[in-house]
């Protein structure tokens, strides 16, 4: 069916924020820019009125929607398969509010999560979630439940979304949460929403729970000889109380290339592997906690422990860090994986991962978040072409998943499950769990017209592509 052009204009009376033909490419993929889509209309909302207009109109002619914030998603979800609209809220990127009673911040979805950061710290406060790519969208990691990497002290987005307006398929706007901190007031709709990568409602205002910005904060990088070294070291700090911000895991081999990448040295080059953690705080708080873990590290096979004071040094330590995925992608295409594991079983897993590369000549590389289990690989092409790509990451695939759930993980920590993961997220996850999560989404979409047929949607086809 057609798009009737002159009612989405009665909604969005700006013809500049609607796009109808020649929709530029970078709106049809993701940020990996390997799956593309395609769409009737590229529509720039900048109202929650505007929002609910369109979302009235797709559902009563049964379009497909596709949301969309910066563009940084790596598994597929903001890549329109069925056509339709897409909903790019860049434009709805307003901070709102700035309560300090309350210590909440309300912002629009579009806003990215460095201005944000950078905003709330100009204040004197702290918004603790932490993904690595810095120029993505709130709505985004709301909708992914982004971690990053001081999940280990502080927790995930989830912990600091207090509360929502969204916009149901047929135009409905919910408020959902709020300012307070409590709510035993029947089910809670917004941590349903909150990791629903788009496919229940589409956000447009965030209520965000900010903290006092921490007085001092300090970076600790630790060689080890080996990675199932370090890994198990970790454990050990753990659970002596330390309470570091940030706990990560890199194999030299991967440090090599990010090495290379940001002309960055990393200090004992020898090292098999490397611990990269964060104390914050009070200055007190922080030199007792760098000394306690300066102890155990060194006596659980650490080769050194270089605490890095020199602000710069440590931002070149972790601009290192930051820049491993897009390392490994200047060197050959990668596919990107976060698997969660429970910590306990990280040594397991990466070494199985090591063993793995060894049988199948796949070439993968680990780093990630010692401190909560989230291993990253990057599983590197290489020289293959497409067909034997597909067919070997396919097979190395099914069988890094499948040891994830046999260790009692999941398939992915913060990047999503999207369009990439839904192979194995499929196969690996218990039916009953996805029949409900399936009958949820029957409930507050039945004609499946947002973001059908990624993360646990089943195989219903209700919306007409246009």
């Amino acid at each position: 069916m057609e798009i009737n052009r002159q009612a989405l204009r009665e909604i969005v009376s700006d013809e500049s924020r609607l796009v109808f033909d020649s929709i530029p490419a970078e709106y049809l993929t993701d940020a990996l820019g390997r799956l593309h889509g395609e769409a009737a209309a590229l529509i720039f909302p900048l109202s929650t009125k505007e929002v609910s207009g369109i979302l009235r109109y797709a559902h009563e002619n049964r379009i497909p929607i596709t949301p969309r914030g910066a563009g940084t998603n790596l598994v597929g979800s903001t890549v329109p398969l069925q056509g339709g609209i897409i909903l790019d809220f860049s434009r709805m990127n307003r901070i709102l509010e700035l309560d300090r009673d309350t210590q909440t911040i309300t912002v629009e979805p579009g806003i990215l999560l460095q201005d944000l950061q950078a905003y709330v710290e100009s204040e004197g406060l702290f918004y603790p979630p932490d993904p690595g790519e810095k120029a993505s969208s709130l709505g985004g990691n709301i909708s992914t439940n982004a971690g990053g990497m001081r999940a280990v002290k502080y927790g995930v987005t989830r912990d600091y979304v207090r509360g929502l307006e969204v916009v149901l398929a047929d135009g409905t706007v919910l408020q959902v949460g709020g300012k307070q901190v409590k709510d035993a007031s029947g089910l809670s709709l917004k941590h349903l929403l909150i990791g629903s990568e788009g496919t229940l409602a589409v956000i447009t205002k965030c209520v965000l729970r900010l903290l006092p910005k921490p007085s001092c904060s300090v970076s600790v990088l630790v060689p080890y000889a080996d990675l199932s070294t370090g890994i198990r070291s970790v454990l050990t700090i753990l659970q002596a109380d330390a309470n570091p911000t940030a706990v990560e895991f890199m194999e030299r081999k991967v440090v090599a290339l990010g090495e290379e990448f940001s002309g960055v040295k990393y200090p004992c080059p020898e090292a098999g592997s490397y611990i990269l953690l964060t104390f914050d705080g009070q200055r007190n708080e922080v030199e007792a906690n760098l000394e306690r873990v300066r102890a155990l590290a060194l006596a659980n096979g650490a080769l050194d422990y270089v605490v890095l004071e020199d602000p710069e040094q440590a931002a070149d330590i972790w601009k290192v860090r930051g820049a491993l995925v897009k390392a490994v992608e200047a060197v050959s295409e990668q596919e990107p994986v976060d698997i969660v594991v429970p910590i306990s079983r990280t040594a397991d897993f990466t070494a199985f991962v090591n063993e793995l590369e060894a049988a199948s000549g796949v070439r993968m590389v680990s780093f990630g978040h010692a401190g909560d289990g989230n291993v990253h690989l990057c599983v590197v092409r290489g020289n293959r072409d497409a067909e034997t790509w597909e067919r070997e990451l396919h097979a190395v695939m099914d069988r890094a998943y499948h040891k994830a759930y046999e260790l009692g993980g999941v398939a992915s920590g913060e990047h999503g499950i999207g369009v990439s993961k839904r192979r194995y997220f499929l196969r690996e996850s218990a039916k009953e769990n996805l029949t409900v999560m399936n009958q949820i989404k029957d409930a507050l979409d039945p004609l499946h017209i947002l973001n059908d047929q990624k993360s646990y949607i089943g195989g219903h086809d209700h919306a007409v592509p246009v």
